[in-house]
C-alpha cells in the first residue's frame, strides 16, 4: 500500500509484564555474572503482593533470587512488602546433553525474524521507536515528578505516503499517577514535558490526536492494578509489528536458547545490510532444530528495495556471516551480564548492544 497507517506500542520499567522481564534477566545477569556457561530459564509473575519466581537452572552460580527481585520492585519505584515464592530446579539433563555437546547447539527447536530499515537513524521501524522514545521520556520525567508514578504505556500511529513517513496522526500516552493531580493538569504536563521534547515537531500538525490517560484516572496501577509474567511483551520488544516475529521471548533465556541468541544475530545481519546500503529494508527469517548447531533454513527479503536480488543477497550474506550457535555466541559476545539492560524500551535499536554495531560487508 502506498497510503496507510501503522502503530506501535511501547511501556515503561513499572507495567507488570516489564517488572517479570527485568527480575528474570537480572537473575540471569547475577548468573552469568558468577558463571559464563550458566543454563538459564528463570521466569517470574506477579500480583498484588505476591510474586512467583520459577524454572530451571544449570549452573555453579549461588543465587539470592529473592534479593534480587526484591532490588528490581525497589529501584523500579515499588516500595510495597511483596512476599516472594521460588520454585527453581535444575536444567532437564536431556535438554542439557543436546546443548553441551562437544560442538555447542540450539537448546530448542524455534523460528526467529530480524529486521532493519532505514526509518530512522537506529534503523527501526519509526512507530515502535518513537513509541519507546516516549515511554522512555515519561520514565524520566516520572522519576524526577511526585505524582507520577511508575506504570505507564505508549502508543503511536505514524501515516505513510507514497510509501514514505509522512506524519504523525495519533499518539496514546497512558501514565499512572497520584491521586491528588487533575486530569487537565496531567494532560497539559505530558504535552509540554513528555509528548513535545520527544517528538519531531516537522511530524506533529493541526490534525495529530493526542489521548493521555484517556480512560480518565489511572491511580491503581503495576502488580495491583494487573498482573505480569515474563516474556508477555515480545512485540514490544522486537519490530513493533512491523516485522514478524517469532513467537519466543527474550527475557529469562541464556544464549544458548536460540529464541534470544539467534533473534539477536538475525537483527546484527539486517542491521548491517541495510547500514552497508545494500537494501533500504531487510528481513530475515531463521529457524533451528534442538541439538542442532546449524540453521535448518534462513530465508532474506528485501522487500524489492534491495540493489541486489534475493538469492544473490543470501549468497553475499553466508559468505560474511555465520550462523552457527557457537559463532553467533562467540561473535556477539553472549555469555556476559549484558541482559538486564535489553528489558525496557525493546531489545533493538539501543547502540550500546553488541548486535546494533557496524560490520562492513565484504561483496
Amino acid at each position: 500500500m502506498e497510503h496507510y497507517f501503522f502503530t506501535s506500542e511501547s511501556v515503561t520499567s513499572g507495567h507488570p509484564d516489564k517488572l517479570c522481564d527485568l527480575i528474570a534477566d537480572s537473575i540471569l545477569d547475577e548468573a552469568l555474572r558468577q558463571d559464563s556457561h550458566a543454563h538459564m530459564a528463570v521466569e517470574a509473575t506477579i500480583k498484588d503482593d505476591l510474586l512467583l519466581i520459577y524454572g530451571e537452572a544449570g549452573t555453579s552460580a549461588v543465587i539470592d533470587y529473592v534479593a534480587i527481585a526484591k532490588d528490581v520492585l525497589r529501584n523500579v519505584g515499588y516500595t510495597e512488602n511483596y512476599h516472594v515464592l521460588t520454585k527453581i530446579t535444575d536444567q532437564s539433563a536431556e535438554i542439557n546433553r543436546a546443548v553441551t555437546q562437544r560442538k555447542p547447539a540450539a537448546g530448542d527447536q524455534g523460528i526467529m525474524f530480524g529486521y532493519a530499515d532505514d526509518e530512522t537513524e537506529n534503523l527501526m521501524p519509526f512507530a515502535i521507536d518513537c513509541a519507546h522514545a516516549l515511554a522512555k521520556k515519561l520514565e524520566e520525567v516520572r522519576r524526577k515528578t511526585p505524582f507520577l508514578r511508575p506504570d505507564g504505556k505508549t502508543q503511536v500511529t505514524a501515516e505513510y505516503d507514497g510509501g514514505k513517513l509522512k506524519r504523525v496522526d495519533t499518539v496514546v500516552l497512558s501514565t499512572q499517577h497520584t491521586a491528588d493531580v487533575a486530569q487537565d493538569q496531567l494532560y497539559d504536563f505530558i504535552m509540554e514535558n513528555v509528548i513535545r521534547p520527544t517528538i519531531d515537531p516537522k511530524l506533529l500538525d493541526g490534525g495529530t490526536k493526542y489521548f493521555i490517560n484517556p480512560s480518565g484516572s489511572f491511580i491503581v496501577g503495576g502488580p495491583q492494578g494487573d498482573s505480569g509474567t515474563t516474556g508477555r511483551k515480545i512485540v514490544v520488544d522486537s519490530y513493533g509489528g512491523y516485522a514478524p516475529i517469532g513467537g519466543g521471548c527474550f527475557s529469562s533465556k541464556d544464549p544458548t536458547k536460540v529464541d534470544r541468541s539467534a533473534a539477536y544475530y538475525a537483527r546484527y545481519v539486517c542491521r548491517n545490510v541495510v547500514a552497508n546500503h545494500l537494501a533500504h529494508k531487510c528481513q530475515l527469517e531463521l529457524a533451528y532444530a534442538i541439538g542442532q548447531s546449524e540453521p535448518a533454513s534462513i530465508n532474506v527479503k528485501t522487500f524489492h528495495t534491495g540493489i541486489y536480488d534475493e538469492e544473490k543477497l543470501l549468497c553475499i550474506i553466508l559468505k560474511n556471516f555465520d550462523f552457527s550457535v557457537a559463532n553467533m555466541i562467540e561473535e556477539l559476545q553472549l555469555c556476559r551480564p549484558i541482559y538486564a539492560s535489553t528489558v525496557n524500551y525493546g531489545h533493538f535499536g539501543k547502540p550500546n548492544l553488541p548486535w546494533e554495531a557496524f560490520k562492513k560487508i565484504i561483496i
